[in-house]
């Protein structure tokens, strides 16, 4: 394993030694003693204790070399973001001698480790595991340099810092014990309780759903001739919607989606809710047989993301790698260039699920994004709403400022329901929400649309 004497420190001890030689010096002058003598006494223990350092550098850095740590890390195949995670750190001793020392991990700021540094004792032919908690505070792909090991010297004069182990990465993505606790919202009896119902649609689609006596008003072209004979009486195929259907997420991540007006901490911005929800639905329509894919709009140009729509349970895990280190631009959104480019892409009908944070003055532009999405496409667009807006306008008028405060929120509110009303004009789905609650609004959306053959 390769190792990086990274630096040399003064010891503790050093200090003690350099500030005791000092105060005797400094003693000395208060005394009979000629400054000639005095001079030559300072001499004579800067050089000894220079020869000194000489040798302790010399004496450590060979029986380093000799018998040099092995460091192995162990850390998870990814992180979730504000999710606490464990990391395991193991230092080998092959050497004939105790080492003792701290570590250091010197990881991506970005990873919040608040236990630095770690005291570690290996015994002759001995193996220690370090073990430590971060928590990831931003999306993305991070590093993991060499871990940092400071060893005393063997006389104790000196601290040596090596740098030890291999580079490692590992990334970032949003939270996946949050899309795993909202899972059962795909559930049938989950999706009840939300007051969704189960409408099963007979003989609308073309996949094959099963097997059942027949009924008045069944077409004569779906019974099953064999089964009726087998059972001897009219036996007849019922089939499902098809489940060969598309969703295409449009990701604004223009300079409206960096909001963040609950401070709440980690992973509260407009944007990382967003991502949240995204994925939350993604699960949910893999699940029914659907292809997912996402595009951005709203970034430099040749900053784009684009995953085409795609089947399987890995294309979730593909998707979050795909996204997990997108971040919103100080850019405003271009809508309509967007639109464009998904009818350039996305030839086939489908659903296409607009994530935006829009103004008033977007609406027009907006509104025609939506009719060209409209002309081939079932269109959701998902319009996020600042929860400080709604604490602004319910505040007691208890000081004149409030006043003022409830009297420009309430005038933002009209403000924003009169642009969905322009918008409905466009007929998409619209869902005007908070970013706490995207996810649920998204996939009981979905749901509606899926289940009453919109999709």
């Amino acid at each position: 394993m390769k190792t990086l004497l990274a630096s040399v420190l003064p010891s503790r001890t050093l200090i003690v030694l350099l500030g005791g030689a000092g105060a005797v010096l400094i003693g000395l002058r208060f005394t009979s003693l000629p400054p000639f003598t005095i001079a030559m006494a300072a001499v004579a223990c800067g050089v000894l204790l220079f020869v000194l350092l000489i040798i302790d550098a010399r004496l450590s850095w060979i029986s380093w070399m000799r018998s040099p740590l092995t460091l192995t890390r162990r850390l998870p195949h990814a992180f979730s973001l504000g999710a606490a995670a464990g990391v395991q750190v193991s230092l080998a001793n092959f050497g004939p001698s105790t080492r003792r020392g701290r570590y250091f991990e010197l990881a991506d700021p970005s990873l919040s480790i608040p236990a630095m540094p770690l005291r570690f004792a290996v015994g002759p032919g001995e193996r220690e595991t370090l073990e430590f908690r971060l928590t990831p505070t931003a999306r993305g792909l991070k590093c993991f340099e060499a871990g940092q090991l400071r060893l005393r010297s063997i006389l104790g004069l000196l601290d040596c810092n090596y740098r030890l182990g291999p580079r490692e990465s590992r990334r970032v993505f949003p939270d996946f014990k949050r899309q795993a606790s909202l899972a059962w919202i795909a559930t049938d009896r989950r999706l009840a309780e939300l007051g969704i119902k189960n409408v099963r649609r007979r003989g609308q689609g073309m996949d094959f759903d099963q097997l059942t006596e027949y009924r008045a008003g069944d077409p004569v072209r779906n019974i099953d001739w064999k089964a009726t004979l087998k059972h001897g009486q009219p036996i007849v195929r019922v089939f499902q919607d098809e489940r060969d259907q598309s969703v295409l997420f449009m990701l604004d991540c223009g300079r409206r989606m960096r909001a963040d007006d609950t401070q709440s901490g980690i992973g509260a911005s407009h944007f990382d809710q967003s991502l949240d929800a995204l994925m939350l639905l993604t699960f949910v329509a893999l699940a029914s047989g659907d292809a997912v894919g996402a595009m951005t709009f709203g970034t430099a140009a040749g900053q784009e993301k684009r995953f085409a729509p795609r089947k399987g349970r890995q294309t979730l895990n593909e998707l979050m790698a795909a996204l997990g280190d997108v971040e919103p631009s100080p850019m405003f959104s271009d809508y309509l260039e967007g639109a464009a480019e998904v009818m350039r892409r996305q030839r086939k009908r489908g659903l296409i699920v607009l994530i935006t944070n829009c103004r008033e003055e977007d609406s027009v532009e907006l509104l025609a994004a939506l009719r060209l999405l409209r002309s081939r496409h079932v269109v959701v667009v998902a319009n996020l709403r600042e929860q400080i807006v709604a604490a602004l306008a319910a505040q007691p008028l208890s000081h004149p400022e409030s006043v003022f405060e409830v009297a420009a929120a309430l005038d933002y509110e009209q403000r924003r329901r009169d642009m969905l009303r322009r918008l409905a004009t466009g007929g998409a789905v619209l869902i005007d929400c908070e970013p706490r609650s995207l996810g649920v609004e998204l996939v009981k959306r979905y749901t509606v649309l899926k289940r009453t053959g919109a999709i």
